[in-house]
């Protein structure tokens, strides 16, 4: 499934919202204070934060250092302990409204190592690999 949308590009606005709630939530996660036993000892990347239009609602992209784990069962945890993290966002922005967190896992990077095995196959390989006996003339 893409990340990509239909519509309309993603303001100034929100790019830079965006960018300043994935550092929150960065450093939220990177300290550790979320007691769920499906997060205990996981390392997980906030690649990124796409706020709506209206910043009301945030999607939160993210994935666990390594694969670790059942990435379905964090990816619920943190949607589980969406309210307090969207509390303690609220404490570190001003903003008219603190966006309500839905946590995501980012698929992007299976993607790429997809398109990277594809690339690797001999029979795609030869395909892309310069004929030096022909000189393009």
């Amino acid at each position: 499934m893409s990340r990509k949308k239909k519509g309309k590009a993603p303001s100034q606005r929100q790019l830079r919202v965006g960018e300043e709630l994935r550092h929150i939530l960065a450093e939220l996660l990177g300290r550790g204070d979320l007691h769920d036993p499906a997060l205990a000892g996981k390392s997980i990347t906030v690649s990124e934060v796409r706020p709506s239009p209206d910043m009301r609602h945030a999607t939160v992209f993210v994935m666990p250092l390594g694969g670790a784990g059942n990435v379905v069962e964090i990816v619920g945890a943190l949607n589980h302990a969406a309210p307090y993290l969207s509390h303690e966002v609220g404490r570190r922005i001003t903003m008219k409204f603190t966006p309500k967190l839905h946590f995501e896992l980012d698929q992007v990077f299976s993607e790429a190592e997809h398109i990277e095995s594809m690339l690797r196959r001999p029979d795609i390989a030869r395909d892309l690999v310069r004929d030096d006996t022909d000189d393009g003339a």
